[in-house]
């Protein structure tokens, strides 16, 4: 963006490394860092500035990048996952990731997570992305890229309206947290005490198991119109993430019987750490250009098996997930057999059980679409806020 006469008035040009210090403090071993926080890009969430999860610097290996509270995490892998976050502690993260420092001279700490949101820096981290499987941003590249900021005083103005939208949506992620321990808690209550459960195992509401397939696929993203392969990370730790997909080479590759459709429950056999394995989900909404790929089951269930609510509900609480735990096998990756995944545990409900169960579940999910309904109009919101905010005069 060089044409100064197409400015907005009070607003000037800069180059990124003019904006922000790229923080390159390597950690090679991160268990002797000294640090309490890991946040590998896994821990990111979309369009979400707030880290809300992370690990510990003895669950990882290899070279990791040191930062301190108030740098940004940027997800340089992969960018258009759209994956930046505010970092409110120290602690180090994946070096996949760019840990960045605004320069107050130029832009505010608090403006600059912000204006990275925006469609124009997003947008253009995608295009400067080198490589084919996991396209990646160099930090030179990004360095040399211009963008046009506002004043001091209108960047006060926009960071603290963008704020407070970003406080409502905060607000409404912890509803939606809450109305998860909710539902446990309403199934803990229909169920007593863990003592008195009857145990059964997952084979017995599961009819069948439907494998993903592995066709040929480029290593190129699939464009909205386009045929794909849905990730394995489709499977998020928060839900169906419909965007993790990628091209395939040619349309004669795609195999119609494995299309992932709303209603859809999937599981996922293998993952890169054991906590990503047996991840589950329903498909909520989805194009009908995927397709399952060969690291993802679709599971189908007995007529007398309870809600698919209930039993995503289960495959969450730590009876289960302790069980896979253990079990799941692999060096690199974790991964889980079909005949091990139907011998984790499940409990068996009786006849009002099941009712009371049903009932409590359908509340929960006519909150949680409200809610959803909620989210996403401030998501919108925000997102043409900033689409305003740093579009063309």
């Amino acid at each position: 963006m060089s044409d100064n006469n197409k400015l907005k008035p009070g607003w000037k040009v800069w180059r990124f490394d003019q904006m922000a210090t790229n923080v390159n403090v390597r950690i090679d071993n991160p268990s002797e860092s000294g640090m309490e926080h890991y946040v590998g890009l896994e821990h990111l969430d979309a369009d979400s500035l707030k880290i809300r999860r992370w690990g510990t610097p003895d669950e990882v290996e290899a070279t990791k990048l040191m930062f301190k509270k108030g740098d940004i995490i940027f997800g340089r892998r992969r960018a258009y996952q759209r994956k930046l976050g505010v970092a409110e502690f120290d602690g180090i993260c994946s070096a996949h990731a760019m840990v960045l420092r605004a320069k107050p001279d130029v832009v505010l700490p608090e403006f600059l997570p912000f204006f990275m949101q925006s469609d124009l820096f997003m947008n253009r981290a995608v295009e400067i992305s080198v490589g084919s499987l996991s396209p990646t941003i160099n930090w030179k590249t990004m360095a040399a890229q211009e963008f046009a900021l506002p004043s001091m005083g209108e960047q006060i103005s926009l960071a603290t309206a963008f704020s407070s939208i970003d406080e409502l949506r905060h607000e409404l992620d912890s509803a939606q947290r809450e109305l998860a321990i909710a539902e446990r808690s309403a199934i803990q209550s229909v169920l007593g005490d863990d003592d008195k459960w009857l145990m059964t195992t997952m084979k017995s509401v599961v009819k069948s198991i439907e494998a993903g397939k592995s066709p040929k696929a480029s290593s190129l993203r699939a464009k909205p119109h386009e045929l794909g392969v849905l990730k394995v990370s489709a499977v998020g730790s928060q839900g169906y993430c419909p965007e993790e997909n990628k091209a395939l080479l040619n349309p004669n590759d795609f195999i119609p019987e494995a299309t992932v459709e709303i209603g859809d429950f999937l599981v996922t056999r293998a993952n890169a750490q054991p906590q990503g394995v047996a991840r589950t989900c329903i498909v909520e909404s989805t194009p009908n250009n995927l397709m399952l790929c060969d690291k993802t089951w679709r599971l189908h269930f007995t007529a007398d098996a309870p809600p698919k609510q209930f039993i995503l509900a289960w495959t969450k609480l730590p009876k289960f997930r302790s069980y896979i735990e253990a079990l799941c096998s692999g060096t690199e990756a974790k991964n889980i057999s079909q005949e091990k995944f139907l011998s984790a545990p499940m409990v068996r409900l009786d006849k009002g059980q099941q009712e009371d169960i049903g009932r409590a579940i359908e509340e929960i999910e006519r909150a949680k679409k409200a809610l959803d309904k909620r989210r996403g109009a401030v998501s919108s919101i925000k997102r043409s806020f900033l689409n305003k905010a740093f579009g063309e005069a």
